[in-house]
């Protein structure tokens, strides 16, 4: 096995952490993606000391910051010679509506466009460096998202499962379309429902639903290790390789939602994204 250099997002908890340590485990070169400096040394440290002699690496990001997004894009490119597998897994959710420096809600910036921007400014190495696999986290909320070109940051009608399932709706359609484009390149791109897993994401949840969320992390969800290892399985794993544009459901090749599947809506979708993150269309 050629080792791999494999770039996970929100790696310094939850399932990004627990596929970083799976995949370092099979030899692999990691480079731990957080937000926290201290957190993500310390998720750095856990993944070394499970996988002794493993190339661990840390960088740090605020996805909600798309300056901060095109400094981990030029440390990546510096430090990669090579990015063989990028997992865009690193999410939010907010309580409340609230708005970026840039001024977009923060839930659609955390969780589509910061990843989105990555993406794009590393595009050119990932492709460079093919057979490649760029992998997208996404999630069953994602049949209940609406898209409203006219309001994408709902300055009408916000409300914390609102904004996530259209940032994890645009998620379905940036994989679809981004599969599209880089047909014939090398590069796959999936995305995954990883399960209902037992993190702290929904740790900004409404206090009154909260109590619901603990019962249900200890009765009905799954483990990190779990969930992060359906991540790892489509960041490394054999049987999926040159496959392509697929929405995975613990692991199942299943079918999205009906507005996931329109071309149209994926394409607007791509445009509109490009605006916003400041690249030409």
């Amino acid at each position: 096995m050629t080792p791999k250099t494999v770039v996970v997002t929100g790696a310094s908890d939850g399932i990004g952490l627990e596929c970083a340590r799976q995949v370092a485990a099979l030899g692999h070169r990691v480079v731990m993606v957080g937000r926290n400096p201290d957190k993500t040394r310390a998720a750095v440290a856990s993944v070394r000391a499970s996988a002794p002699g493993a190339v661990v690496e840390q960088a740090l990001v605020d996805l909600a910051s798309q300056d901060s997004v095109r400094a981990l894009a030029d440390h990546l490119l510096a430090a990669c010679e090579r990015i063989d597998v990028l997992v865009s897994n690193a999410g939010s959710v907010f309580e409340r509506r609230t708005l970026t420096d840039a001024g977009i809600e923060a839930t659609f910036a955390v969780n589509h466009l910061g990843g989105f921007l990555l993406t794009e400014l590393l595009r050119e190495r990932i492709v460079a460096g093919a057979p490649a696999r760029i992998v997208i986290t996404s999630s069953r909320g994602h049949y209940s998202g609406t898209l409203d070109f006219t309001d994408l940051g709902f300055e009408r009608g916000y409300s914390i499962l609102r904004a996530y399932s259209r940032s994890k709706l645009a998620n379905v359609l940036h994989t679809r379309e981004l599969a599209r484009q880089l047909d014939g390149t090398g590069v796959t791109v999936n995305c995954l429902h990883p399960g209902a897993v037992a993190t702290s994401i929904w740790s900004g949840a409404p206090w009154w639903a909260r109590p619901v969320l603990a019962l249900g992390k200890r009765v009905a969800m799954i483990s990190p290790e779990e969930g992060g290892a359906h991540l790892a399985y489509l960041a490394v794993g054999p049987e999926v390789e040159g496959r392509t544009g697929g929405y995975y459901d613990e692991g199942r090749l299943t079918e999205p939602s009906t507005v996931a599947r329109n071309e149209a809506v994926a394409c607007r979708l791509w445009a509109e994204s490009q605006r916003l993150v400041g690249l030409p269309a």
